[in-house]
């Protein structure tokens, strides 16, 4: 059998694309074995040091050569029947060819069984890991902060170690981590309140960090152990197999330029338990000693248990702040929005006394641009730098919302007034004006005392290539930060983005009162049925362009877009069809008030007739039972307005009808007859010589508090899609039609049994 030697030279350049979970190489403190099938295919190169077996004999043997009998049953049922898809588990310690006890350890990585052997220390006491962690985790509860948390868990970690310095880090947005608690020998210079660049710790590095959140190095002088493998082991003959996927071992070797960063502090051992909040990495505890320490798996896998017990209990404590903080923040969105609606001024609304948007985002300073009025409230650049601003805004990329902590950076004349407005955040109201909502966050002038200087040299090699080196120096090194403010919390984004809704809602709201106020001056004012037509009229151009270029948008890239693109994009395409059917009905309501009648004297009975034979596709579809009174009178009236009148109170006898039979009844009663009806309860104004026309329906019904809001425009009792959707125009349109005639409309109703529509058509 030939074997492959898998380990490839590594050197100092490029830390940040170094290959580190494919090291090739172990920590020599134990021998790492990978099986496939059964079938030992790799182990390290120091078999003989442990085990006093060669390479070759430990790959032809396999576990049959390391263990005895017994042993070896419990292990391959353990490797049958245990959970060990990328999870380290410990088995069980034995002795391996009569050379002493190891630490037996297994995980699956795919299709590889991966065991280390870690070499035991004998006659040492078990550590009963429950015991520990429930102490730690008892003192851990007592701490009303982070602060005090933190630095309970480095003495805590310290305790179970050993080490000589326990250090809690917390890692910042732009990736720098800052040691918020030490616990250390008295002897050693103090590491607390120190930043170290986000360079220290590789990228890829960080990713393992949150895959494996234990690792530890004995000895960091150690001489890294090389992988060998069956050479023919991969998928053609004589093929050598891949380097091994190590993300989860212990026993991994480092990267040199880690053991080297290392050496530079005068550390020799080192441990590091990952911190990890919503699958990200917010920290590390991380263990230095001046000597060589190898921890065993128990002392090993209770630090782990207290990481993950820190790990959730930070979570927690983050998320109390967040959802207090949110509720706030939700609590001041609510009077906001309740003032904006009971506020006629919508600038006066948000700025004006008793709350107003400093309430709203924790900022000393806000800016309102509105319809050309720019009003300041608190700490802000002056009204000229603010107008200045938005123009700039307007020149940025079509984002409803824009926030940074360093305006200075993005927008040069805002370095004039850092001290103020370094941080913005701000909202856009409108894309044809410059309506802005801003906050302002002031310069965060700050000390940053660096763990050495952060800029990790750079030294040029012999043949002209960069070649990173870790850093010498680990004195406190003060960098003065300017033009920074504090971070906004996404939170404060997504509020801001409320208060946009909110806002826009107002607005549109307001639209819609607007044309409830128009039908109201439209009874008394025949000029503002005009104004209505020509409004609505050039509305419909430009919100067909809108609906025609969101529908193109929404065909030719939904593809291209997310979920949620996508989907605002379909909102968008519905949101401007149903604008166009108010603006419809809208315009047909202004045209009932300008058009002159054509009144004639009309067989109601054949004009009855013709509008069912209209509707008889949907009456057949909806299986309606119409049933229309024989003799019905001839009037004088407009014949085309009021078979409006009688189609729309049809369509809605049978659209608004949960029955299994809809009915819907078509008739008039004579002056001389509306003593046989005693349930008929005329209003005032009604002629004793008008004749009561009437279309009656066995359909939901309608409460009696709602009786005359179904006449007001673009009112609808119901959800916008339910019984067939529509835009709550149509009975307007009709009691106006019937008004043109001089008659008069109302409704008598009892719910969830069916309605009555009379109405008259003279004076």
């Amino acid at each position: 059998m030939k074997v492959a030697r898998l380990t490839e030279p590594v050197d100092l350049t490029n830390c940040d694309r170094e290959p580190i979970h494919i090291p090739g190489s172990v920590q020599p403190h134990g021998v790492l074995l990978v099986l496939r099938g059964g079938v030992a295919t790799q182990v390290s190169g120091n078999t003989e040091t442990h085990f006093g077996l060669g390479v070759h004999e430990v790959l032809d043997g396999g576990l049959g050569v390391l263990l005895d009998g017994d042993t070896l049953a419990r292990v391959q049922e353990a490797l049958a029947t245990e959970s060990l898809d990328d999870n380290p588990l410990y088995l069980l310690t034995t002795p391996v060819c009569g050379q002493g006890l190891f630490d037996l350890i297994a995980h699956r990585r795919g299709q590889q069984v991966i065991l280390e052997f870690e070499a035991a220390r004998s006659g040492r006491p078990p550590v009963d890991s429950y015991s520990q962690v429930k102490r730690s985790v008892t003192r851990l509860n007592a701490t009303v902060n982070l602060a005090e948390f933190a630095a309970a868990t480095a003495e805590e970690v310290r305790r179970l170690t050993g080490f000589d310095r326990v250090m809690v880090y917390q890692f910042a947005e732009d990736g720098t981590g800052t040691v918020i608690a030490e616990d250390r020998r008295d002897d050693l210079t103090p590491f607390l309140g120190l930043r170290y660049p986000a360079s220290d710790i590789p990228q890829q590095a960080r990713a393992l960090y949150v895959q494996n959140m234990l690792r530890i190095i004995a000895d960091v002088t150690y001489e890294p152990v090389p992988m060998f493998a069956r050479q023919g082991d991969g998928e053609g003959e004589g093929d050598v197999a891949e380097p091994l996927d190590m993300s989860y071992c212990v026993l991994r070797s480092v990267s040199p330029i880690h053991l080297q960063y290392l050496k530079n502090m005068g550390v020799n051992a080192s441990m590091s338990v990952s911190l990890v909040r919503g699958g990200a990495l917010w920290g590390l505890i991380a263990c230095h000693h001046s000597e060589a320490r190898h921890l065993p798996y128990d002392v090993r896998s209770a630090c782990e248990l207290l990481g993950q017990v820190a790990s959730v209990q930070i979570s927690d404590r983050q998320e109390r702040l967040t959802r207090s903080y949110q509720w706030q923040l939700k609590t001041t969105q609510t009077q906001l929005v309740e003032r904006l609606a009971e506020e006629n001024d919508l600038l006066e609304a948000l700025v004006g006394s008793g709350m107003n948007l400093l309430h709203f985002i924790d900022t000393p300073g806000a800016a309102v641009c509105l319809n050309g009025e720019v009003v300041l409230v608190g700490a802000t650049p002056s009204r000229e730098q603010v107008t200045a601003l938005t123009g700039w805004l307007d020149t940025q990329a079509d984002l409803d919302i824009l926030h940074t902590q360093t305006l200075g950076d993005l927008y040069g004349p805002a370095q004039a007034y850092a001290g103020r407005a370094s941080g913005l955040l701000a909202v856009k109201l409108s894309r044809s004006r410059h309506d802005y909502v801003m906050w302002f966050r002031p310069e965060e002038l700050q000390t940053v005392t660096w763990g050495g200087d952060p800029n990790k040299p750079v030294q040029v090699s012999e043949d002209g290539t960069d070649r990173l080196t870790p850093r010498q120096s680990f004195a406190a090194w003060q960098e003065t930060v300017r033009g920074r403010s504090a971070p906004w919390q996404a939170d404060e984004l997504e509020a801001a983005r409320a208060l946009r809704r909110a806002i826009m809602a107002v607005v549109l709201r307001r639209v819609e009162e607007l044309g409830q106020l128009n039908e109201r001056l439209e009874r008394s004012n025949a000029d503002l049925d005009a104004f209505a037509y020509i409004a609505s009229h050039d509305l419909k151009e430009p919100l067909r362009g809108l609906h025609n270029y969101s529908a193109y948008l929404l065909e030719e890239y939904e593809q291209q877009l997310d979920e949620d693109g996508a989907a605002k994009l379909r909102t968008l395409v519905r949101l401007t069809q149903r604008m166009d059917n108010l603006i419809d009905s809208l315009l047909l309501y202004s045209r009932v008030g300008r058009v002159d009648l054509s009144v004639q004297p009309t067989d109601l009975g054949a004009l009855v007739t013709d509008v069912l034979e209209v509707l008889a596709p949907r009456l057949e579809q909806l299986n309606v039972q119409v049933q229309v009174q024989p003799d019905l009178p001839v009037l004088t009236i407009d014949r085309v307005r009021v078979g409006e009148v009688l189609s729309n109170l049809i369509t809605n006898a049978m659209k608004y009808n949960d029955k299994a039979q809809p009915q819907v009844q078509v008739g008039a009663i004579l002056p001389a007859g509306r003593a046989a009806h005693p349930d008929l309860r005329v209003p005032d104004g009604v002629p004793e010589h008008a004749c009561v026309l009437f279309v009656r329906d066995n359909g939901i019904g309608i409460r009696e508090k709602h009786f005359e809001n179904i006449f007001r425009i673009f009112k609808r009792l119901h959800a916008r899609d339910q019984f067939g959707g529509g835009t709550g125009a149509g009975l307007t349109i009709v009691r106006k039609l019937v008004e043109r005639h001089g008659g008069q409309i109302w409704v008598s109703s009892e719910y969830g049994q069916g309605s009555v529509f009379y109405f008259t058509l003279e004076s």
